[in-house]
């Protein structure tokens, strides 16, 4: 009896050895509760990060939109509607993150890193974009918006609103220069108007048909047309590189907290 109550204990001893302790919450350099405060704590960051973002695309397109019809490639308008995207996931991966982490359930929480990994990459590529374009832009318009101006005008009302409201708001008219009218469909259909009215120091009906420096300007639209973007485009890129570090720092700690909950649970 007391040899086999020997070999039950020794054996007990054995498989206590064997089974691996189960990992504390608390080990290693962070809690499972302290990752999971500074990720509540990003939420909110990332929350107005995200609403700043939106802010910033939508007045893009609202109040910049004017001008996207006398740009040569829909580059422009895309880095905006990238920003928007970007900023509009701020709200519901901030709910998936805040449910992931009271439940922690590591589904949510995958969900919620890939999420913040994808907003990173929108942000990065809008404002690398904009970076790419405020160096292209240039050539661009210079190659393309004197035809813009040429062809299109009083054929396409969007492009002729862009039109009138740049010569009126930068105080120029023509693309380099004020005679480029007289080569335009708009000047043929009616010979008597050489430049249209939005050309004039003071704009009024049929004003256009006196050419006089007193009457018009004469310098072309093109340099102030292409700082006027270029300037836009340094924001939207500064926004873009800017606000992608945030979803980065929410993208590193919750991997960090997924891999500590699965070593806690397993």
């Amino acid at each position: 009896m007391a040899e086999e109550k020997k070999k039950d204990a020794s054996a007990l001893l054995a498989k206590k050895k064997k089974v691996k302790p189960r990992k504390s919450r608390d080990a290693d350099c962070c809690s499972v509760n302290f990752l999971k405060c500074v990720l509540h704590i990003f939420n909110v960051v990332f929350l107005f990060a995200g609403a700043g973002v939106l802010g910033v695309g939508a007045w893009t397109v609202t109040y910049r939109h004017r001008y996207v019809s006398l740009l040569p490639t829909p580059t422009y308008p895309a880095i905006a509607y990238l920003l928007i995207i970007a900023g509009a996931m701020g709200v519901p991966l901030c709910a998936l993150g805040c449910c992931g982490l009271k439940t922690e359930n590591r589904t949510s929480l995958l969900c919620y890193t890939y999420f913040l990994l994808i907003t990173f990459l929108l942000e990065v590529g809008a404002g690398g974009l904009a970076y790419y374009y405020e160096v292209a832009v240039e050539d661009e318009l210079r190659a393309e918006l004197n035809n813009t101006f040429l062809s299109n005008y009083a054929l396409d009302t969007t492009v002729t609103n862009a039109v009138d409201k740049m010569q009126t708001e930068f105080k120029c008219c023509g693309a380099v220069r004020y005679s480029d009218w007289r080569h335009s469909p708009w000047h043929e259909h009616d010979p008597r108007l050489l430049v249209p009215d939005s050309c004039c120091k003071t704009p009024s009906n049929r004003c256009g048909a006196r050419d006089h420096p007193s009457n018009i300007y004469y310098h072309g639209c093109i340099r102030q047309f292409t700082n006027h973007i270029r300037d836009h485009l340094i924001i939207l890129a500064a926004v873009g590189v800017g606000m992608a570090v945030i979803p980065i720092f929410g993208f590193l700690f919750s991997c960090v907290l997924y891999v500590k909950i699965k070593h806690v649970i397993d």
